[in-house]
């Protein structure tokens, strides 16, 4: 009987669920993130993704309930806000429209919606967002172990490897060992006498923390919290706490202190020597009581530290622990602490105390050895297999006070050490044995970009010499932001997709608390990188809330006189084209832009309209008639010249398109914000500018720009700065220098997403496969052959500093934009329409590429099968797409089995068809 009344419940819930259309609302965020913990906003944005296995999906209503409890939510209670039915195809970025949001109050939602028919959904799962609290309501008291003031810090930041005061950095060096650099543990007891609700804690630990309740650590962060310029912006953490990490009676605090970008040392290896003060704490937990009672725990003069364990931490350095100082239980109840003593109260630094609303870094993946070698009697290099932004894990035994060093590194010197002297030395890890079985360390507050680990002195495995220590394993971290992936991409073609994978490697090493340069010399966040990857960035990762916390840094390194610096945060200040390059700057132009057109969200050109405008404003004091030639031009530019500044085009044809390029964009954002005395104001700029580029350095008899090089044809073709009846022209005179040539390219970092761009977008895909496709420098293949796992900054490695940088990796958007030909259209941003119109091209036979848009999967995947183009594309709900397809006019096309009619497009000379959400299956005869 139980079983026919379970069957008969199915059968209930599948006719319900047929009859409420098939369409469900998933995926729920609250200002793009999950059951956020700190929302800004007192009028968040709330979205949805929707969910139907039919075709032609689109929402026509949806109802909003957010409750103050759970309970209340379940019962379908909204006494926050019910937004009622809304007649609404939206389902992104729907405001708030409740009661006044309370700051550090949690809040439950949930919604149903309506399908074009007009049948409801179920209601969706219960999700939450909680309100973050202001600087003025945290009240922050900042504690460490001494002040400022009596740190002796060194001030500004201006101190740079090769200017350095010498006598400045012995006397840094002599100090490093005191507290003003010194790694501290930190403690606080405290009493819980009742039942609790629920437990938030809210803590910023400067340059980075560890933080335990009871002893188990809280979250899985490293290097929390995410770096930001710290005379502008303090980024603090929210945790909320369980029953379990609270008990009745005494519980313990206990937090771990260390240097970071906060703090940087000159001993050993550092690209800068710059201090925004000694390690420092602010901590608030704010504990409610199930009888309604609250208790606030917060950082004050009651709290206790003591040196900790890790003798030494620099973020350029390395990291030194020494196990004899452990203080076994320090972080736990029962502990004697009578010999700490009590902190000090901090000067509070200078930035404003923001929530971080971003991804936090973690340990993404480990690595085991993957070749163990024995270069002489015990020393040991360890091949990992991977190069990556990291730190080991070593598990050791031996006896008490002996110390095992750990050298790491991206390469291999001639005699097989592992090699520095192009990333950073000397950076190392020492770890001394206190002598009781075996002992398992990993640092805490440093990391560095390598695959080899090398380690002398030791027994590996095996006890064969009984006065030496044992290392008994040895694993890999992989560290990288936990923003998520986005996308996938394969194809027929093994070069493309090892470049892919090695482009990928080397963007995840650089994913940190900003997009860097490099994580091992620099770890610097050089703010070009982002734009002229972006498309890239975008279709891999999921930058929603990233890519804000980026602009937030972008406009706090802002100067009065309007200049964006070449990195952001700008820790240190290298003067001249090294800070002002246009082509870096315009970066705080560029990226409002394409958030807005890969997540249909405007609040950034909103918010930073007046950072944008400011920047184009700074260019034009620094033109003569419109023409800007300061700055690094096309850097790392290729040719048997050395990779620095712009040697094949001229710097002024660079700085000048991208001032032209920015001053575009200002006008645009003018217009979609509505600011008309701007519009006239930026579009008469943008002429201007044009006319006088035209004017410096176009040749119309010759047709070329500049100096006739790629990047000198490619940047106006691209940024459509050339004049319509001249840039057919300007093409051919592009295409016939790649193949003098040789079919290779001679741009650069700048150059490089341009010229691929202006063959993509010019019907010249042909042209990218030759250009691409093969296994010499300069491309992707010879790093492949050269036995790369990342990609590199030079296309020879071996010419190069660093093996881990991203800056040439532009052709992921080609990837996906042509070969597997997944488009935005700027029209419907946010992917609320897009493309599907991929190239098929060489010998190529099928190429595939996933993007979890705002709104859902995207797919699109190729194959040439049988005399016949097979196409299967994927549409999420509520979107639309137009299909392009690469075959002709006269081709038969069946989708579904079932013959189609088609529009052929003369512009693009393909045959199109217009689609609602689904799957489809395509298949063209060629």
């Amino acid at each position: 009987m139980k079983f026919f009344k379970n069957i008969l419940f199915l059968f209930c819930l599948l006719i319900t669920f047929i009859s409420n259309g098939q369409i469900s609302a998933e995926h729920l965020t609250c200002e793009m993130v999950e059951n956020p913990l700190a929302v800004v906003q007192n009028q968040p944005r709330l979205s949805w993704q929707l969910a139907s296995k039919e075709s032609n999906v689109t929402q026509s209503a949806y109802q909003i309930l957010v409750a103050s409890s759970e309970e209340k939510l379940k019962k379908d209670q909204g006494d926050v806000w019910d937004s009622g039915k809304v007649n609404s195809d939206k389902n992104l970025k729907i405001n708030y429209g409740g009661t006044s949001l309370k700051n550090e109050a949690k809040y439950f939602w949930k919604v149903k919606v309506w399908n074009q028919k007009g049948k409801p959904s179920n209601w969706s799962k219960i999700n939450s967002f909680r309100i973050a609290p202001s600087e003025s309501a945290l009240n922050p008291t900042w504690i460490g172990a001494i002040t400022k003031a009596d740190s002796h810090l060194p001030e500004g930041r201006n101190y740079h490897t090769a200017t350095f005061n010498k006598e400045k950095k012995a006397s840094l060096i002599n100090a490093s060992d005191s507290l003003s650099r010194r790694s501290i543990m930190l403690r606080k007891a405290f009493e819980v006498k009742k039942e609790i609700k629920e437990a938030v804690v809210y803590i910023s630990g400067l340059g980075h923390y560890e933080l335990t309740i009871n002893g188990k650590k809280i979250g899985n962060s490293e290097f929390a919290p995410l770096w930001s310029d710290y005379d502008k912006t303090v980024n603090f953490n929210t945790y909320e706490l369980t029953a379990k990490e609270l008990q009745n009676g005494e519980n313990v605090i206990g937090v771990l202190l260390g240097n970071g970008m906060y703090n940087t040392l000159a001993e050993r290896y550092s690209k800068f020597y710059v201090s925004f003060g000694p390690p420092t704490l602010f901590f608030k937990m704010k504990v409610v009581y199930k009888d309604g009672s609250e208790e606030i725990v917060k950082s004050d003069e009651s709290w206790k530290y003591s040196k900790s364990p890790i003798t030494f931490n620099s973020i350029f350095g390395g990291e030194d622990y020494n196990a004899n100082l452990e203080q076994k239980g320090w972080n736990n109840k029962g502990f004697n602490d009578s010999n700490w003593k009590k902190v000090v109260v901090h000067e509070a630094p200078k930035g404003t105390l923001r929530a971080q609303t971003t991804s936090p870094i973690i340990v993404q993946k480990q690595y085991e050895v993957k070749e163990a070698k024995e270069l002489k009697p015990n020393f040991y290099i360890f091949n990992m297999g991977q190069n990556l932004s990291g730190f080991p894990t070593i598990k050791v035994k031996g006896k008490k006070g002996q110390t095992v060093r750990v050298w790491v590194g991206e390469s291999l010197n001639e005699d097989g050490t592992v090699g520095q002297g192009k990333t950073g030395k000397p950076y190392y890890y020492d770890y001394t044995l206190k002598g009781e079985g075996i002992e398992e360390w990993r640092p805490n507050f440093s990391y560095y970009g390598y695959q080899y680990v090398q380690i002398e002195n030791i027994n590996y495995k095996e006890d064969k010499n009984k006065d030496l220590p044992t290392l008994v394993d040895l694993k890999s971290n992989f560290i990288y932001n936990s923003a998520g992936e986005a996308g996938t991409f394969e194809c027929s073609n093994d070069i493309f997709n090892k470049a892919h994978w090695l482009i990928n490697n080397a963007i995840k090493s650089n994913f940190q608390s900003v997009f860097t340069d490099c994580p091992q010399r620099e770890k610097l966040g050089w703010i070009e990188e982002i734009h002229l990857n972006g498309p890239g960035l975008l279709f891999n990762y999921n930058l929603e809330s990233f890519i804000p916390a980026t602009m937030q840094n972008i406009s706090d390194s802002q100067r009065d006189n309007g200049l964006i610096p070449t990195i952001v945060p700008e820790y240190v200040v290298f003067g001249g084209d090294f800070t002002d390059s246009p082509e870096w700057g315009v970066t705080g132009v560029i990226l409002p832009w394409m958030y807005y057109e890969y997540y249909g969200d405007a609040s950034l050109i909103e918010k930073y309209y007046p950072v944008m405008k400011k920047y184009v404003d700074y260019l034009g004091t620094k033109a003569t008639d419109h023409i800007v030639s300061h700055g690094l031009g096309d850097w790392y530019d290729y040719g048997t010249h050395a990779a620095g500044y712009s040697k094949n085009s001229p710097i002024a044809l660079s700085a000048t398109s991208h001032y032209f390029y920015g001053a575009s964009l200002v006008a645009k954002a003018a217009k979609l914000l509505n600011k008309t005395e701007d519009v006239a104001k930026y579009e008469a700029l943008t002429l201007d500018i044009k006319k006088a580029f035209n004017d410096k350095f176009f040749n119309v008899e010759t047709k070329q720009y500049g100096t006739n090089s790629q990047f000198s044809n490619a940047v106006p073709v691209f940024m459509d700065i050339v004049e319509p009846q001249y840039k057919q022209a300007v093409m051919q005179n592009l295409l016939a220098d790649i193949k003098a040539k040789g079919d290779r390219l001679t741009t650069g970092d700048v150059g490089n997403r341009y010229l691929f761009q202006a063959l993509a977008q010019n019907g010249e895909n042909e042209t990218m496969y030759k250009m691409n496709n093969h296994y010499d420098a300069p491309g992707y293949g010879f790093q492949i052959k050269f036995g790369l796992t990342t990609l590199t900054e030079q296309w020879d490695p071996r010419k190069g500093n660093s093996w881990n940088h991203f800056m040439m990796g532009q052709i992921e958007e080609w990837f996906y934009q042509s070969l597997a030909g997944i488009v935005p259209d700027s029209n419907n941003p946010g992917f609320k329409h897009f493309f599907i119109q991929p190239e098929v091209v060489g010998d190529m036979t099928f190429a595939k590429a996933e993007y979890q848009s705002i709104y859902g999967k995207i797919a699109s995947a190729w194959e040439k099968k049988d005399g016949k183009l097979i196409l299967k594309v994927e549409i999420p709900a509520n979107t639309s797409a137009t299909i392009k397809l690469p075959v002709s006019k006269d081709s038969e096309i069946k989708m579904n089995k079932k013959s189609v009619s088609t529009v052929f497009d003369e512009k693009t000379k393909k045959p199109t068809l217009e689609l609602g959400s689904g799957i489809y299956t395509i298949e063209c005869k060629i």
